[in-house]
């Protein structure tokens, strides 16, 4: 049996990885430069999850890993060319639960504007007065959905269930969406304009990163709402203030920031009355763990068992269909 260790596994998921992996050593929290390296020496497979960085310079310190599974959608903690060459394998989970991301897009989305902790908390002070809470229906509105893999499509499912208009870009089309629930290709260009909201879906790449930026930000509707449940980068986090101090946007709802590894750098937009964050908990439901583990549980039986597991993951450059935006 080869070596294994599993790296940023929360206490209540240890006992399942050791009912199917007895002799696997379980790491809680997120490890960095040497103690990553001294955590997986004489590893050969290694599961980890989006915080630990696997970067050539690690890589290169552990000559046993032969296998890389990672519990996510996305992979770009993780050096691909670097374990293309060291001959380390890698597979990610394409679809560990799509669907409560997409339900979180729209907790973020109905919280807000329809003002739920406000009136909470104005229930709870002992005033039960409607007064000062007038919210946004999302009927009508118009959602423009960046990225339509599987989040982006069953964004698109709820928000048809809601009555709202739906926008979409992306480099593929897909035919079941725009059958089932009217949703509109348009270019880039055209989504930023007439969207009442904004969803981004895209996984980040050299190609991606800031593709919400100042010539983004300008061509959106005045008092347009942004949500990011995919990867923090994809926003420019100083032109995002800019836009919310100006009034350009009405709200950023945040599951995801660019600099969450060095949180003083977000502390000005947090801070901000009309930016609500969340601690990157879109993906963190009972049953998208429980997929989680259990299709990274698949891929290491088959690797160790000789075969080629399904989602082996291989260095492709990821582009949005955005030109005009990331030329200006």
């Amino acid at each position: 049996m080869p070596v294994m260790r599993f790296l940023e596994v929360d206490p209540e998921d240890s006992k399942l990885v050791l009912s199917e992996f007895p002799d696997a050593v379980c790491t809680e929290g997120v490890l960095v430069g040497q103690e990553l390296v001294k955590a997986c020496a004489g590893a050969n497979v290694v599961s980890c999850f989006i915080h630990t960085q696997f970067t050539k310079e690690i890589l290169t310190q552990l000559p046993d890993l032969k296998l890389l599974s990672t519990r996510s959608v996305g992979f770009n903690h993780i050096d691909l060319d670097a374990c293309t060459k060291l001959g380390i394998t890698v597979c990610n989970v394409p679809d560990y639960g799509s669907h409560v991301i997409a339900e979180h897009v729209f907790a973020l989305l109905l919280s807000t504007l329809r003002h739920i902790p406000e009136a909470d908390k104005k229930v709870e002070s002992g005033l039960f007065d409607y007064h000062g809470l007038r919210g946004i229906a999302l009927r009508g509105k118009t959602l423009g959905i960046i990225g339509t893999g599987k989040i982006g499509c069953a964004v698109s499912k709820i928000a048809h269930g809601f009555g709202m208009k739906i926008l979409a870009t992306d480099q593929c089309r897909t035919l079941e969406i725009i059958e089932k629930f009217g949703v509109r290709y348009v270019s880039v260009d055209e989504l930023l304009r007439e969207s009442d909201i904004i969803t981004l879906h895209i996984p980040e790449t050299p190609d991606t990163k800031h593709i919400i930026n100042h010539s983004a930000l300008s061509l959106m509707k005045s008092g347009a709402v942004l949500v990011n449940t995919a990867r923090g980068g994809l926003i420019d986090s100083t032109a995002l203030l800019e836009a919310l101090n100006s009034g350009k946007l009405s709200y950023a709802l945040l599951d995801v920031l660019e600099h969450e590894t060095n949180f003083e750098g977000n502390t000005q937009l947090v801070a901000h009355p009309r930016v609500v964050a969340t601690p990157h908990i879109a993906f963190y439901a009972d049953d998208s763990m429980k997929n989680m583990y259990a299709d990274s549980f698949q891929a290491i039986r088959e690797f160790i068992s000789g075969k080629k597991p399904e989602h082996v993951v291989q260095p492709v450059k990821v582009v949005c269909d955005l030109p005009s935006v990331k030329a200006r």
